[in-house]
């Protein structure tokens, strides 16, 4: 299933053989920042660049030896390369090269989960447009409430999902750093000037303060995002399945022909990827609170925060790729029903000019507490009689001599409740 919405570059974000390219990269421009500096010589800089392979199967035997993914990779890069292998790694600890290659990476994600974003942002534009002006009842509570319009209501998805795209995209600045400071951060055998060099050449900002690890708050903002991000999906996709309830029916997910909804019950087309993005959001959620719990590690390290990084930075990124892209193709297909927002809308008989009649009674002169209490006396007549509230309005002879028949017309105009729509659109998408 999830390969149907996830694009195969985040998949091969996370492979081995990326993952050691990214370590490769992170190798080689220390190299090269060493050469600047004099320290290698520029033929044995070109033999590693020329030399230096990723070989997967050979770096996995030699880890099932030394129990140790780094030196399995360094032992590896030696083989190929010879002699001048001895300046790969020069003065670098383990963190300098994961940490570092780690920002690669997260990077190379993030961005194709901001591009992911842009693309729902676009469809929820497409659909606020194609619906504006579309009458529908606004709810609180899940009761009737006063009338808005659906365009107003994806807007509304829409301007929280460019939130979302602005917090993931700080979430991947935030990790967009590395670490060449050695071990404890110190830079006793390196110097800040190297980091830099080497940290340029890779388009990374360095770590102001490293210890021997990049501190994991920062990895903790990216995770967090994500997570804030999914919150977003399921208030979307639970206004989306309230929306398909057989009693509302105001919208529903696109049925395919052939597309079965119940082993028991031919008549079912039920809100499944609804359902299945609100339960894979919660995922996001846990996965990020795996992250904040990583950031207190052992004075200037330990490596508790790596067995959880090697599932959450996979899982979070593909999970994430997937809801983005599955929420994407729902909204596609969404079949809208303005013919039951209108039948929905007299389900409460016009109860949702109360507030009208109400502030039109106080300009009048009418006390706040009076005119509430005779509104809410005709509301109530109206719930028990199943009488449209404006005739009895119209008919109730306190409302009638203080308002008269011209102003209660006008009172009851729908489109009263649409007058500032234009404006927010505007506010919205300029």
């Amino acid at each position: 299933m999830i390969e149907r919405y996830t694009r195969p570059e985040m998949g091969r974000v996370w492979t081995l053989e990326n993952r050691y390219a990214a370590w490769l990269a992170v190798e080689l421009a220390v190299c090269e920042a060493w050469c600047d500096m004099g320290r290698i010589p520029e033929a044995a800089l070109q033999t590693i660049r020329d030399r230096a392979v990723i070989d997967v199967d050979r770096i996995l035997a030699i880890e099932d030896v030394t129990r140790h993914d780094v030196i399995a990779f360094l032992t590896s890069l030696e083989e190929k390369i010879g002699e001048d292998s001895r300046f790969v790694h020069l003065g670098c600890t383990s963190s300098d090269i994961v940490d570092t290659a780690n920002a690669l990476l997260l990077a190379q994600a993030g961005e194709l989960l901001l591009a992911d974003i842009r693309a729902l942002c676009d469809e929820l534009k497409r659909l606020a447009h194609s619906h504006k002006g579309m009458l529908c009842m606004g709810r609180t509570h899940g009761i009737h409430a006063e009338p808005t319009s659906f365009g107003l209501k994806l807007a509304g998805f829409y301007t929280e999902f460019i939130r979302h795209m602005d917090r993931v995209a700080a979430g991947v600045e935030s990790v967009r750093v590395g670490k060449i400071s050695g071990a404890v951060g110190t830079y006793a055998f390196l110097s800040p000037e190297l980091e830099e060099n080497a940290l340029a050449r890779l388009q990374l900002k360095a770590d102001p303060h490293s210890t021997q690890i990049v501190q994991r708050d920062r990895y903790a903002h990216f995770f967090t995002s994500l997570a804030i991000m999914a919150g977003g999906v399921e208030r979307l996709c639970v206004e989306l399945r309230h929306l398909q309830r057989t009693e509302v029916l105001e919208a529903e997910e696109g049925f395919a022909a052939g597309q079965k909804g119940s082993s028991a019950m031919p008549h079912k087309k039920n809100p499944i990827s609804a359902e299945n993005l609100c339960g894979l959001s919660r995922l996001l959620r846990t996965n990020a609170l795996a992250s904040l719990e990583n950031q207190a590690l052992w004075h200037e390290r330990d490596i508790s925060h790596s067995s959880v990084e090697r599932v959450i930075m996979p899982d979070s990124t593909i999970l994430a790729d997937y809801i983005l892209a599955r929420l994407t193709r729902l909204l596609r297909g969404l079949v809208v029903k303005p013919e039951m927002m209108r039948e929905n809308m007299a389900r409460s008989y016009g109860l949702y000019f109360s507030q009208r009649v109400l502030t039109a009674l106080v300009d009048a002169g009418m006390s706040r507490q009076q005119a509430y209490e005779t509104v809410q006396r005709l509301a109530m007549q109206s719930w028990k009689s199943r009488r449209p509230f404006p005739e009895l309005a119209a008919r109730d002879a306190d409302i009638s001599a203080r308002l008269g028949a011209a102003t209660l017309e006008e009172l009851f105009d729908v489109d009263f409740y649409l007058r500032y729509e234009g404006s927010v659109f505007t506010r919205i998408f300029g």
